[in-house]
């Protein structure tokens, strides 16, 4: 949520970064309108209710007629102020609908356009030249196939498109990069979280995936409840309604949980395989710091981020997102992208977002120092997303013959050095 003390103050900030995301510029001009409703509303009734204090002390001084009459007076006041409640409290639900509406500021380094307007930050590692090695490179599905880890078309039997199984060498490579993700964020400072993946709208709404991004959200009407996309929306919910100690700061989760999409809109996109599915299991890193740390932070995550993908030894570039494709509550976004061999270009594999205050103004988080009460500033970054680091390792480090070599991190997990045909 945005600061409605900076809106006020800053109202033509506010509009360059709605323009900057392609978004509804008039919705700022509206908001100013309704708060300064809210604001007389909320005057009205504190000006009410100061007179029916100060009636309620005379009443208690007054005798005979002249308290009957006090009494008479406090019946039509109490009637004005409890009318002026009710109008505060509409014009007060009104004005945070629509300010809820308003997009996170974006940072001013952000790139400016769409999709394809993305800055590249550094390219790390060299695509392989599978015609140097003298073979054609198979992709994910052929190579899961010969090596008995995934059953796309079991998958789809049981449970319709983008669905698969993973299994034997696919179930332990899951286990293994898990494994291998959780202990990197231990040694990182990270508290390892499994949370709920079904959680309730306030959840969901106070990350802000009811927003733009509610056609991809499953949502369980019979019971009002939502099945997560990320781990981040119950780990950003987790101190929901809670003042932190400024000294525990920063405080950092990392969530394993399973993810549900419904990838609403991305029809003829990605079928073939497990780059984009319905369900997945992810760890997930989630912060909690000063919003002077913010910057500083989300450099970490993204370099936590980098150590993953140089450990699983796999070519991939790193982006700075555009500001039309950032999600609502990311005022900045960098995704790192792996090469994907038998697409010849890079793919998403993880990213990161700062997300200053706006989610924890949603969600009622604040942390207490000397200086008073203030919101913190939540960061969130994808160690691994299980399917397409699975597609990355198997199509970067495989064999003409089909079999595929062990990144030298999983090894120790996984008790070999290269995964054999079935």
């Amino acid at each position: 949520m945005i600061d409605i003390k900076f809106l006020r103050e800053n109202p033509d900030v506010v509009r360059a970064s709605q323009k900057g995301r392609g978004e509804d510029v008039t919705i700022v001009d509206r908001v100013l309108v309704i708060d300064e409703i809210r604001r007389a509303a909320l005057s009205e009734f504190e000006t009410l209710r100061a007179e029916q204090n100060a009636l309620s002390k005379s009443v208690g001084a007054a005798k005979g007629d002249e308290k009957a009459a006090l009494l008479e007076n406090a019946k039509s006041l109490a009637d004005k102020v409890k009318a002026a409640d009710a109008k505060r409290t509409q014009v007060e639900i009104e004005a945070n609908a629509l300010v809820m509406q308003l997009s996170n500021l974006l940072d001013p380094e952000a790139p400016i356009g769409g999709e394809a307007d993305f800055v590249t930050i550094e390219h790390v590692g060299t695509p392989r030249d599978f015609a140097k090695d003298g073979f054609e490179a198979k992709d994910h599905v052929e190579l899961g196939k010969l090596l008995g880890a995934i059953d796309t078309e079991r998958g789809a039997k049981v449970s319709g498109s983008r669905s698969y199984y993973l299994t034997g060498v696919g179930a332990m490579l899951e286990f293994a990069l898990v494994n291998y993700a959780i202990q990197s964020a231990l040694k990182a400072g990270f508290t390892p979280v499994i949370p709920p993946v079904l959680v309730k709208p306030a959840a969901m709404e106070g990350t802000g995936f009811l927003g733009q991004a509610a056609e991809n959200v499953y949502h369980l009407e019979k019971d009002d409840y939502y099945l997560v996309g990320t781990s981040e929306v119950p780990l950003a919910a987790y101190h929901m309604d809670e003042v932190l100690p400024a000294e525990k700061l920063p405080m950092r989760y990392a969530g394993y949980s399973s993810c549900f999409r419904r990838e609403a809109g991305s029809y003829g996109k990605d079928t073939r395989g497990i780059i984009r599915v319905h369900q997945f299991d992810k760890v997930e890193m989630f912060s909690f710091c000063k919003p002077e740390d913010a910057k500083a932070e989300h450099a970490r995550l993204l370099q936590w981020e980098k150590d993953f993908l140089n450990a699983m030894e796999i070519p991939f570039r790193v982006i700075d997102v555009a500001s039309g494709d950032l999600g609502s509550s990311a005022t900045r976004k960098f995704d790192i992208e792996a090469w994907i061999p038998t697409q010849n270009a890079y793919r998403e594999v993880t990213s990161t977002s700062n997300c200053t205050e706006f989610q924890a103004r949603r969600l009622n988080i604040r942390y207490k120092d000397g200086d008073g009460t203030k919101a913190v500033a939540t960061l969130n970054g994808t160690l691994v997303a299980i399917p397409r680091m699975i597609v990355a390792i198997l199509e970067n480090h495989q064999n003409a013959d089909g079999t595929v070599n062990v990144p030298a991190s999983l090894q120790p997990f996984l008790g070999t050095k290269r995964f054999e045909l079935v």
